[in-house]
């Protein structure tokens, strides 16, 4: 693998070199334009680093083309008081309207959020997208029927205490939806274990942009419990028997309700060292 560099641009000032996270780009002794050092081919996690960060728009990666890189547009960067109020704005939501989320707009969210960081730039994170409100309100009925079992086994081992599983039952029997809350779609990230916080990333992401575009998320904690265990629920969502994939799902939908104020959190605890 050989680094296209364009030597007309090239100021050889050693920046790409520096960003490199594997070291695996030097200067060489010839003509002192970056070059991948022989032998270190493998080590190279086509991160786009080195795209990037050139000032000069001289590098070109075989597997990060410069030409599907678009300039970061500084009049589109955010300052410090607008990520602040975005950042607190965010809201776990679990009233929506009855309103279906289209696939191009699911679409879009998950293309972003393929831009968070996985480990060693693996990229392994995969999804499944859930749409219609039957099939949503099914993943639901699945996960009471999940629940009730959990209420059968003798001795009662679980990481839920047995009154919150019988209030869900009993909110589901009231025709409330206290799994997925009626909302009218669902993605699940999901990756192999080795790199098991991917998927928490790529949905945090995920919660981010979607809020940016007028949507709504809420983590679904209590389908991830039936998905561990619960077969006719991985049945439902076409999952593989593969304990070495880590799931997790999250609700999407349009809030009924706008927020107006930014809630007060606990203050930071933090060991300085």
């Amino acid at each position: 693998m050989e680094l296209n560099v364009d030597k007309t641009k090239c100021k050889k000032d050693g920046i790409c070199v520096e960003s490199c996270p594997n070291k695996v780009i030097g200067l060489s002794d010839g003509n002192g334009f970056p070059r991948i050092i022989p032998g270190l081919e493998m080590l190279c996690i086509s991160c786009g680093h080195c795209v990037a960060v050139c000032p000069h728009g001289a590098m070109n990666h075989p597997n990060v083309p410069v030409e599907d890189c678009p300039p970061i547009e500084k009049e589109l960067v955010i300052n410090e008081e607008q990520a602040a109020q975005f950042l607190r704005a965010r809201r776990s939501i679990r009233v929506y309207k009855d309103t279906p989320v289209d696939k191009e707009t699911i679409q879009k969210l998950i293309e972003l959020a393929c831009h968070a960081p996985t480990g060693g730039n693996s990229q392994l994170v995969s999804w499944i997208a859930v749409t219609g409100k039957d099939k949503v309100h099914r993943l639901s009925e699945l996960t009471i029927e999940w629940m009730r079992s959990k209420l059968e086994e003798s001795p009662y081992r679980f990481i839920y205490p047995p009154e919150f599983l019988k209030m869900s039952i009993s909110y589901w029997e009231g025709g409330e939806d206290p799994v997925l809350r009626k909302a009218p779609a669902l993605v699940v990230a999901k990756a192999p274990e080795m790199v098991a916080t991917d998927p928490t990333l790529a949905l945090s992401y995920f919660e981010l942009a979607a809020t940016s575009m007028g949507l709504g998320t809420c983590w679904a904690g209590q389908l991830k419990a039936a998905l561990l265990e619960y077969q006719p629920v991985r049945e439902a969502m076409k999952l593989k028997d593969d304990n070495s994939i880590f799931y997790y799902p999250m609700m999407l939908g349009y809030p009924k309700f706008e927020y107006h104020l930014l809630p007060k959190r606990k203050p930071a605890k933090i060991k300085w060292i």
